[in-house]
């Protein structure tokens, strides 16, 4: 629908787009990124016609952008710009109504129900039907702004060309007019290119990204291919940190921003713990990047407190992430702050030490009992109802892992927990044969994210062979722990 081709233009002599190309299908939504002064808005432009280009074409429909009439090209693309003048006074409805005026053999001297229905519904979209007989100087910014945006809806052109539409919007509107822009991509066919300020929310809602760079195309293609983090530092100058979103497949960006000598350092030890019949927990200096199956908080995160409280063996509850939201309030630790687990241990008999390595320190916690152990590979089998997981594993480490070092750390955990069991030769008591685990076992792994930076934690790395050795250890020692609370015989 929309193709440029070796696009070069801007003011007077000085070309501030330089040999851009680059085609858009119908239906598609095109994002332009870019840092202050890239050429975006100088790129929409000259698309526009705004500016006249200096070399290179622009083909809308299969034909030359410059082979149209003025009035014609406007049946075609449709134009938000940056920045909107209004001289005169103009009520809501009178200036969506100006986005009909391609349409008209006169200005408004042939109206009719299908102009006023576009208007209205263009007015709908962006909710702002309640302000129809409002003068618009009397509106906010942002509620001018979605006026504009549906004088544009309103010229119902097949190639809508958009610069900072969310701009003055607070976060409600800005999803709601991406949400009715790409919509009317999708229901009506639209060739949407729009330059977007915001990454995140142009990675959302775009199809393809293109990234400029001082006039030039740095990048182009799938939001995945072009929100990567070594290219957006190298054309926005900033340190970032890229992750998926949480409901798309789509990448989002958080800044990092330069906290040299703001951070206090501080190391966890064996002095932060608490330990007593009602929970262990502990309480750091820092918050610790936190990886973790637990009842409250579970997931990633940043957290100071942990508990692993002890709860009786038939407890139940109607909603147990509430209940336990409201015990540790209740306790005086906050909710937002603090991990949370349960255990059917008694958890004065946690086995919590400290292990020593090359690159620093890693304390495990362990409450183990085997009442209810499981072995995973018949658990297919099973028809009893799950009970109060009694294996809960923590990892402290005073170090800075990786993404991938948080995975790995599970994984020898798991490990080292798994052969703990085999050690102790623990029977699942419905199949008889060896346990894997607990019914609910629970495993968190948090780090300080200061000190040495530790990339693996497999089992044959500095960080892995230690967890390994401190999960196997600890579980032992809890295991046995637990026999002994229980009178059972050691084997």
């Amino acid at each position: 629908m929309l193709q440029v081709e070796n696009l070069t233009g801007g003011y007077g002599k000085k070309a501030v787009v330089k040999a851009v190309t680059f085609a858009v299908k119908k239906g598609e939504v095109l994002g332009i990124l870019g840092p202050n002064g890239s050429g975006k808005s100088t790129l929409l432009k000259l698309i526009s016609g705004i500016l006249s280009k200096q070399e290179g074409s622009v083909v809308i429909d299969g034909k030359q952008a410059t082979d149209y009439s003025q009035k014609e090209f406007a049946r075609k693309v449709a134009v938000l710009p940056q920045l909107h003048a209004h001289a005169f006074s103009h009520s809501v409805h009178e200036t969506v109504s100006l986005g009909r005026y391609p349409h008209q053999s006169g200005l408004f001297s042939s109206w009719s129900k299908d102009d006023e229905r576009a208007v209205n519904e263009a007015m709908q979209h962006t909710a702002i039907t309640r302000y129809k007989d409002t003068p618009i100087e009397l509106l906010s910014g942002g509620e001018q702004q979605r006026v504009f945006v549906a004088q544009a809806l309103a010229q119902e052109a097949p190639v809508l060309l958009l610069d900072e539409p969310t701009n003055h919007l607070d976060i409600a509107h800005q999803q709601q007019l991406l949400d009715t822009i790409r919509k009317q991509a999708v229901d009506k066919g639209l060739t949407v290119v729009s330059v977007f300020h915001d990454i995140n929310l142009a990675s959302l809602y775009c199809d393809r990204l293109l990234l400029m760079d001082q006039g030039q195309i740095a990048a182009i293609g799938a939001p995945q291919d072009v929100v990567k983090e070594q290219m957006v530092e190298t054309v926005y100058q900033a340190r970032v940190k890229t992750q998926v979103h949480p409901e798309l497949p789509k990448p989002q960006i958080t800044l990092l921003p330069d906290t040299t000598g703001e951070i206090q350092p501080f190391t966890v030890t064996l002095e932060d713990f608490t330990v007593s019949s009602d929970y262990v927990a502990l309480r750091t200096a820092g918050p610790l990047k936190t990886m973790s199956s637990a009842v409250h908080n579970a997931g990633t995160g940043w957290y100071r407190a942990f508990v692993n409280r002890h709860v009786d063996a038939d407890y139940d509850s109607d909603d147990v992430k509430a209940e336990m939201a409201a015990y540790l309030e209740q306790q005086g630790f906050h909710g937002t702050d603090t991990v949370g687990m349960m255990t059917a241990v008694t958890t004065e008999h946690a086995e919590v030490e400290c292990y020593q390595g090359d690159f620093g320190t890693v304390l495990i916690a362990v409450t183990a009992g085997v009442g209810n152990a499981v072995d995973v590979s018949q658990a297919l089998h099973r028809d009893r109802a799950p009970r109060i997981g009694t294996i809960n594993t923590w990892i402290i480490v005073n170090g800075t892992l990786s993404d991938e070092a948080f995975i790995q750390a599970m994984i020898t955990a798991t490990e080292a927990k798994t052969k703990a069991l085999q050690v102790e030769t623990i029977q699942d008591p419905l199949t008889g044969t060896i346990a894997t685990g607990t019914s609910t076992d629970s495993l968190l792994v948090a780090a300080t994210q200061q000190g040495e930076f530790l990339p693996y934690a497999g089992p044959i790395t500095p960080l892995g062979k230690l967890i390994g050795h401190g999960v196997y250890d600890c579980t032992i020692r809890a295991i046995h722990a637990y026999k002994k609370a229980k009178g059972w015989t050691s084997t």
